[in-house]
């Protein structure tokens, strides 16, 4: 049975077409998978489906009936039911006031009845394999809990239709593979997913369908057993992509950064960090694979700069002999250190600047860009044209739009562009350089990771994919618990690109 059928959905921003008379069936009982490039119109085309945005023309089909939904609430209460990238859940309250807020289900002034509603919400839990307190505070919960929150939500709406946005952005292996059997159990039961996601080995992995978006327009439907995630790639960006880019030996020079015995302890007196001791050396890239929060993200807020109020560090972190601990990160960045920070729209860009400003934010003082008392405006022109020609930006340099107009994968690349651009650069550090980016934009990334190595750039890479590790890095240490509990040399990560599955596995079993 077909659960919803759209004919001919187009949708118009501006002079920008982000749908374009889009047809799509998407069958009862199944998983299907939207994928395409940043920009290619997946994410208005849910928003469509769920009723946050009105197609200009079009038509859509639920369940046999035609439909037009005004608003998300319709969408729930027609069946459909959306979890979006970035989760809806209010810390301070429990699993159960959670799913229930907003869908009370009681008359006014009577009792919530809370406790039949928890162990409601515990049995369809356990039917699915989602494990979950329902007294259990939100803001106590993993990620891949917190997620299972969300799906619990629309569950207990009564949601036939589900849509997923982008569910393991920043999930761990394990949690993934929890949420995959959730959503082969929810497909047995009769649900229908629809699933957005950048990353094609899951597409292939759990999906029964897959439709590929290019610039706006739907481009194939075919069920998942009959393509490849080469096909899929292909499909997305028009050409042949490299899956993995080649990545020629490397020849490290001088030590140019060395941590040792670096141990901090937050203000509660948690430890961070412990013991921690790594080096770089020039033209090498230094991997550090692990779950999320054993100390990543305190590890480069150091180095960059940026310890939190509170946090008691010992130990050392030298560049060139220098000390980096206490320093600002206007001084670091002055020895020749620079950041890609692992939340651009934090840390990286300000959306609602032009993209020539955010090209050279942070180097607004280097003469290149100044002419006598002010700025250079051709000059930052001419720069901005030059950074987005190489860097395969898409964007229109004439009008020089907001940022936040670009796709996120080119936002991206607005950040790589400026922070490999430093002058007497000595030292990259990357936290989670591909997050949120299409296959197309990762293929780019890469490739400029390999060259600015190549210029014998010392690089730290942080990144929660240990595919991107293994392909990128001449080193890798495996952080737990805040220290490198075990660290790969070259040749046994050269070793491993030709026995892919053995290594990944040895690499899990000292980061979890």
């Amino acid at each position: 049975m077909e659960a919803i059928v759209l004919e001919n959905i187009s949708k118009r921003f501006g002079t920008v077409r982000a749908n374009r008379e889009i047809s799509l069936v998407i069958h009862k009982g199944g998983i299907h998978a939207i994928v395409g490039e940043n920009g290619a119109g997946k994410s208005t085309l849910t928003k469509i489906i769920y009723g946050m945005l009105s197609p200009d023309s079009g038509r859509m089909t639920l369940m046999g009936r035609p439909v037009r939904l005004s608003s998300p609430r319709q969408a729930i209460q027609a069946g459909i039911g959306m979890v979006h990238q970035h989760f809806m859940l209010i810390p301070d309250l429990t699993v159960a006031e959670n799913i229930m807020l907003g869908d009370e289900r009681s008359r006014i002034f009577a009792p919530l009845g809370i406790e039949n509603t928890a162990r409601n919400i515990a049995g369809v839990a356990e039917e699915h394999g989602m494990h979950i307190d329902p007294f259990a505070r939100v803001g106590d919960l993993s990620v891949g809990e917190e997620q299972r929150v969300e799906i619990l939500k629309l569950l207990y709406r009564n949601a036939e239709i589900l849509i997923l946005d982008e569910p393991t952005a920043v999930l761990t292996p394990t949690e993934v593979s929890q949420l995959f059997d959730a959503l082969r159990s929810l497909r047995a039961a009769g649900k229908t997913v629809i699933l957005i996601t950048h990353k094609l080995d899951e597409v292939l992995r759990v999906s029964d369908t897959v439709s590929v978006m290019r610039r706006g327009r739907m481009v194939a439907t075919r069920p998942t057993p009959e393509v490849t995630k080469s096909d899929l790639a292909q499909l997305m960006v028009g050409r042949n992509v490299l899956l993995r880019v080649r990545n020629p030996p490397e020849t490290p020079g001088r030590t140019v950064l060395e941590v040792r015995g670096l141990t901090c302890r937050d203000a509660r007196g948690g430890t961070r960090l412990s013991n921690l001791s790594f080096h770089i050396r020039a033209g090498e890239i230094y991997g550090i694979a692990g779950v999320e929060g054993n100390g990543q993200s305190e590890l480069l807020s150091l180095l960059w700069g940026m310890r939190d109020e509170g946090m008691i560090c010992s130990g050392s972190a030298l560049l060139d002999g220098v000390s980096l601990l206490g320093k600002t990160p206007a001084e670091i960045g002055s020895l020749g250190v620079s950041h890609i920070p692992e939340d651009r729209l934090r840390h990286g860009v300000v959306p609602a600047y032009t993209i020539s400003e955010n090209m050279i934010f942070g180097r607004h003082r280097e003469k290149m860009f100044h002419r006598f008392a002010g700025f250079d405006t051709n000059g930052v022109d001419d720069y901005t044209r030059e950074m987005v020609r190489r860097y395969d930006i898409r964007c229109d340099t004439e009008a020089d739009p907001p940022l936040s107009g670009l796709s996120g994968g080119n936002q991206q690349k607005v950040v790589l562009a400026r922070e490999i651009g430093r002058p007497g650069l000595k030292l990259l550090m990357l936290a989670q350089p591909t997050r949120g980016v299409d296959i197309g934009a990762i293929e780019t990334i890469h490739r400029k990771i390999l060259e600015t190595r190549d210029r014998g750039i010392a690089m730290l890479l942080v990144s929660a994919e240990l595919d991107e590790i293994v392909a990128l890095s001449s080193r890798i240490g495996c952080l737990y618990k805040g220290t490198i509990r075990h660290e790969f040399s070259t040749g046994e990560i050269r070793e491993g690109r030709s026995r892919e599955q053995e290594f990944q596995k040895e690499i899990g079993l000292h980061i979890t």
